[in-house]
């Protein structure tokens, strides 16, 4: 039996550039940050001196999926190998790229701080978090700064709805610090008692044991269930009923 590939005749026709670009969220200093990169000044590349997304060409050779291509990146620029990743969409055209016709493919990215180590790239002079408002009024590379904001508009919107919030988290963690994270992300208050009945009804955690807590009172600590995927809520915290 033949189980070599058939062969094809190969492609002639022009191919768009393709990459893989990250948003990769944190929360530091009480602000929803995210992870920049800056071009290099000293370069014939597009956009020299501009701070951008983290992201990357596909490699065909290392990278069989676009996940593997985004899990690649990530490690490459923050040490971080598992954080929770969700794809965003994707971007196309002939003027995005002064290079040529070409499409990313975007994901968003949830993890400590304290997980990660930045690091410097052959096409990143520096990398540094940003406050994703600050970020937001930058003129960034490429059309990042529309990437930016379509990443930072979904995830407020599943945090209404989802445990999210939770990925950003070192573990274990008290209820107190998932509702201000909860908090920094949705930019507003939620109330304590009906946030704490949610979170405990949704299943997702699980008891870790005691920890300090406020003004030095012990409070429960918990870990996540499963960190593949975040969980969904019957209603979303604007809901009322």
């Amino acid at each position: 039996m033949n189980t070599s590939q058939p062969k094809y005749p190969l492609l002639t026709f022009p191919r768009p550039l393709v990459t893989v670009d990250m948003v990769m969220f944190t929360v530091l200093g009480g602000t929803l940050q995210v992870l920049l990169v800056k071009r290099p000044a000293d370069t014939d590349e597009p956009f020299p001196g501009k701070w951008a997304l983290p992201g990357g060409f596909v490699k065909i050779d290392e990278d069989d999926t676009l996940l593997d291509c985004a899990l690649r990146k990530l490690r490459e620029k923050t040490g971080v190998a598992a954080p929770y990743l969700e794809q965003l969409g994707s971007w196309g055209g002939a003027r995005r790229d002064p290079r040529g016709w070409s499409t990313t493919h975007c994901f968003y990215a949830l993890a400590p701080a304290q997980a990660m180590q930045l690091r410097s790239g052959a096409n990143a002079a520096e990398a540094a978090w940003f406050d994703v408002d600050v970020a937001s009024r930058k003129r960034l590379a490429f059309d990042h700064g529309e990437l930016l904001d379509a990443a930072v508009a979904r995830l407020r919107s599943k945090v209404e709805y989802t445990s999210l919030p939770a990925f950003l988290l070192e573990e274990p963690f008290t209820l107190p610090a998932l509702q201000h994270v909860y908090e920094v992300v949705l930019g507003r208050d939620v109330d304590k008692s009906a946030f704490r009945k949610r979170m405990l009804d949704g299943g997702f955690m699980e008891e870790a044991g005691m920890v300090a807590g406020g003004l030095g009172r012990p409070a429960m600590s918990y870990r996540l269930r499963d960190r593949s995927q975040a969980v969904l809520f019957p209603r979303t915290f604007n809901s009322t009923k």
